[in-house]
């Protein structure tokens, strides 16, 4: 890989305290005139015309009025984000805040260190967003800076070419750190913090100088981060139609699954057959995946994270896959589904199983406007509870596990059954408590339903034919006008349905 950056290796100062890292140039990189000169020269001319309207970008203006109207009078400082490192001088794909895409309609990789400003005006508020401009050829920025440069990176937009694509005001990421300190104490100003450090600081910094209390700045700024989080708990028509895509996409990896899991059997790393299929088919949809995908086979399924994926998969194991297609507007499905290898399930395996459908069916049940959210999860649990029962394995009856001094049956499923999704798979995470758990549900709201059973290898409480068993149905849910859509019903969900459909890919 090429070297990205230079290295800075720490050295100590004075008495052998810690001293700013020195940096140490490791590349020969040629400046005279005539390079710059030759290396400007003999370019096809840049294309005239601009780029369409970003789909998303009527709604992202939509969202940033409310967010306006939500705080008056206030400059509200959105960043996208910096690169995080990966491991020295090498970075993480870069990924655009989540708030940031919601208020703009930018996706994918779109635009590191950018922020958007809102700022209040006599007439409202004017949205601006501050980028990193195109580096022209005559720049060594062109062709040495391996950040923004065009022979690293490739060609960035111009600033008009941002504007046509976002209808944003737009100008250069230079202007932002006065753009966001000036008058500060005079015009209150909130931050998404953490997104960009570099700007946390310089803010804090203008804070300080104007007097402004820091824990009054504090509980302003995480006000905000709750804010844009409760923007998203109802869908527009443009997010719905992004979370079919993604869904869509990754039925489409399911079924890239299925067919590869003889190869899994085969691999001594199965479980990374099976995640990197699917990874390849979130590649070619979309941006990539929305979260680390869970392949795990046999007992690592009653891991819940299991994100390691480097077991085997053996042929009357139970795989339970956790996975969803995130597209380029960072909108993300996030769908389980776990299957026989062998293409059948066992007695014990379906008895589970069957357990778990049954509790999701309730959840659908119970879903609909007017209904809290908590009672989804209610719904799912009062099934839970009396088959735990049913089996013996519960230190009372149903109603006893129940109530709250009880709970006994969570020792089989301590998760939740439900969270909103959208561009994050944790969608909303920030609401408050009234506004999430004890809130009704609303049509436009996405969630899932992810009842599960998992019965560890070592778990003396079980039944012998039990251990080691896991099993999580997972499904991405729209509420609307008069209950709700499974958007994910494409993948089936009942034992014999699955074993038609995995049989139907084998052929």
């Amino acid at each position: 890989m090429l070297p990205m950056s230079e290295n800075e290796p720490v050295v100590q100062g004075p008495e052998g305290e810690s001293a700013k890292p020195q940096e140490v140039e490791h590349r020969e990189r040629p400046n005279s005139p005539a390079f710059r000169a030759f290396i400007a020269s003999g370019w096809a001319p840049r294309p005239s015309e601009l780029p369409a309207r970003l789909p998303a970008a009527a709604y992202a203006a939509e969202r940033r009025a409310r967010l306006a109207a939500e705080l008056p009078g206030e400059r509200l400082v959105l960043p996208a984000g910096v690169f995080r490192v990966r491991s020295n001088d090498t970075d993480h794909r870069f990924r655009p805040h989540s708030a940031f895409a919601h208020l703009t309609g930018l996706g994918t990789d779109r635009e590191p260190d950018a922020a958007l400003v809102i700022e209040p005006t006599a007439e409202g508020f004017e949205a601006v967003l501050y980028v990193q401009p195109r580096a022209e050829r005559d720049s060594e920025q062109f062709y040495a800076d391996p950040r923004y440069g065009e022979l690293w990176v490739g060609v960035r937009p111009s600033l008009e070419e941002v504007e046509a694509e976002t209808g944003l005001t737009c100008r250069p990421l230079a202007d932002l750190r006065e753009a966001v300190t000036k008058d500060v104490g005079a015009v209150p100003v909130r931050v998404l913090r953490e997104a960009d450090p570099g700007l946390d600081e310089a803010l804090a910094e203008a804070r300080e100088a104007a007097g402004v209390d820091a824990a009054e700045a504090l509980t302003a700024d995480h006000d905000l981060a709750r804010i844009v989080s409760e923007l998203r708990l109802v869908k527009d028509e443009f997010e719905v139609a992004e979370m079919r895509r993604a869904v869509d996409a990754t039925a489409l990896g399911f079924a890239d699954i299925v067919r590869a899991l003889p190869e899994a059997v085969a691999s001594v790393r199965g479980e990374r057959v099976v995640e990197t299929v699917f990874e390849s088919r979130a590649r070619r949809e979309g941006n990539g995946v929305g979260y680390d995908t869970i392949a795990a086979s046999g007992p690592h399924a009653c891991t819940l994270h299991w994100i390691r994926n480097d077991g085997p998969v053996h042929e009357n194991d139970l795989v339970l896959v956790d996975a969803g297609v995130e597209v380029d507007t960072l909108y993300t499905a996030d769908v389980t589904r776990t299957l026989p290898v062998s293409g059948k399930f066992t007695e014990p395996q379906r008895r589970v199983y069957q357990a778990v459908l049954d509790a999701a069916d309730a959840a659908f049940a119970a879903a609909r406007p007017g209904v809290k959210f908590r009672e989804v999860h209610a719904a799912a649990m009062q099934v839970i509870a009396r088959t735990l029962a049913e089996w013996d394995l519960l230190p009372g009856t149903a109603e006893e596990s129940l109530g709250k001094e009880g709970q006994f049956h969570r020792r089989w499923m301590v998760h939740g059954t439900s969270h909103h999704l959208g561009i994050d798979v944790h969608d909303c995470a920030q609401a408050r408590k009234e506004m999430y758990l004890d809130a009704e549900l609303q049509p436009g709201m996405v969630f899932t339903i992810e009842p599960g059973l998992y019965f560890g290898p070592h778990d003396l409480l079980a039944p012998e034919e039990l251990r080691g068993i896991g099993v999580r149905i997972e499904d991405d849910v729209l509420v609307t006008a008069d209950g709700v859509e499974n958007l994910s019903a494409g993948l089936p969900r009942r034992p014999d349905e699955i074993e038609a459909w995995m049989a139907s890919l084998r052929d």
